[in-house]
């Protein structure tokens, strides 16, 4: 099979899937391998000498959510001990935004991917601002999650089983036609997600209050859909993966230190860089030196020929990142030139309708050094903090060419 031919076959099996938002289950029941004290995160592999401020973070208030540590300095000492584990999410067919965290007690979406099989997961959105995903851990933070996976996620679950799930396909082809890119833009789709589960929590034997606020937060908050939609995408890319020979990238994510790719054709090595600080407009009393560098399983959905390579069908979502109409519909247009083919059901009306570029082909990133565009969320980079903005970033190059050199080999 020669490398066109490998590309072409990565990328059908990726148009091919066809993943199903099931249920929501308990991390530590659902998540194959997830025994003992053992905590996920996203990007790739990395110890607690090199994690940045907001991972660390994250991982304080997951230790202090499980009752592991009382306070964060025990929790610090406990973390950097070695007396608990680390994984990457996407070891354990997990996707995590920002940080990634996912500790046993976390509920997480079930995602099946119905045409070459699989099970992926990803917690619940927690909204914006001071959030453990940002590295934030004060008690309000902790106490929102436990209400999140104690009380919010059984009624989803509850909801989803009622029917046969939420055809996620579907949903972000809609979403594309929406005005979302299905990353930073995702009002729609959490709205869509808002109308399948709405009536079954309405009939839920649950009291009125609790009813009445399920709807409310998961009606209020317009990154609601994006963790199931992470868990997607991850689905899309992994059916591309393991193609002997093949260049399409089947993993882009980030730690907050390294920015880490795997290619279909690389087996399960990581590659990685340096994550680069992304560039957007930051809230009140903030600098870009409080930036952390890029970190999250996110860009997954960038990966999957949406985010970024879809902005031109959400030009409004420009001046959240920090850019233009204008801008948006040339960041999708200049994608299609690293890509191997056009997505056929994940169209943009703004060019008629033409197809997402989709299959990132890392010989073309190195010939052309043409980088993917990412959107993303900006997170402090100290501990306990949270989200200061919103911005754009890309990856940097020496991991495309490491991973050709492997290929290559």
């Amino acid at each position: 099979m020669t490398e066109n031919e490998a590309n072409r076959t990565a990328v059908e099996r990726m148009i091919a899937a066809r993943p199903w938002l099931v249920g929501v289950g308990r991390a530590s029941e659902v998540v194959p391998g997830f025994e003992g004290r053992m905590l996920l995160h996203a990007g790739p592999p990395i110890e607690w000498e090199r994690m940045s401020g907001p991972l660390r973070g994250a991982l304080v208030g997951a230790a202090l959510y499980e009752g592991w540590a009382s306070d964060a300095e025990e929790a610090e000492a406990l973390l950097a001990s070695g007396a608990v584990r680390f994984d990457s999410c996407h070891h354990r067919g997990a996707a995590g935004p920002m940080a990634g965290v996912v500790a046993p007690s976390f509920a997480v979406y079930v995602v099946d991917e119905r045409t070459h099989g699989g099970r992926f997961f990803s917690t619940l959105n927690e909204g914006s601002g001071k959030v453990l995903r940002f590295g934030a851990y004060a008690p309000e933070v902790l106490d929102r999650l436990r209400w999140l996976n104690e009380t919010l996620a059984p009624l989803v679950d509850e909801a989803l089983r009622a029917t046969d799930g939420l055809d996620l396909h579907a949903t972000l082809a809609q979403m594309l036609h929406r005005g979302d890119e299905g990353h930073c833009s995702s009002l729609a789709g959490s709205l869509m997600l808002l109308r399948h589960v709405a009536p079954a929590i309405a009939r839920s034997a649950a009291p009125a209050a609790t009813r009445g606020r399920a709807l409310e937060v998961l009606g209020g908050n317009w990154l609601a859909i994006l963790n199931p939609i992470m868990a997607a995408c991850k689905a899309i890319c992994d059916a591309g993966h393991g193609v002997a020979g093949s260049t399409v990238v089947t993993r882009l994510s980030r730690n907050g230190t390294d920015f880490g790719i795997r290619v279909s054709g690389a087996g399960e090595r990581w590659f990685t860089g340096p994550s680069q600080v992304p560039v957007g407009p930051l809230d009140e009393g903030y600098g870009q030196e409080d930036a952390n560098p890029d970190i999250g399983d996110s860009v997954i959905t960038e990966c999957a020929g949406i985010g970024a390579f879809a902005m031109a069908a959400a030009p409004a979502i420009a001046r959240l990142v920090g850019g233009t109409p204008e801008s948006a519909v040339r960041s999708t247009l200049e994608m299609y030139r690293i890509t191997v083919a056009e997505h056929p059901d994940f169209t943009i009306p703004g060019l008629g309708f033409r197809g997402t570029p989709i299959g990132i082909d890392a010989r073309r990133v190195v010939e052309l050094e043409l980088l993917p565009h990412v959107n993303t969320g900006i997170a402090h980079r100290q501990p306990g903090i949270g989200q200061i903005g919103f911005g754009l970033v890309r990856p940097p190059l020496a991991p495309f060419r490491a991973a050709l050199a492997a290929i290559d080999a």
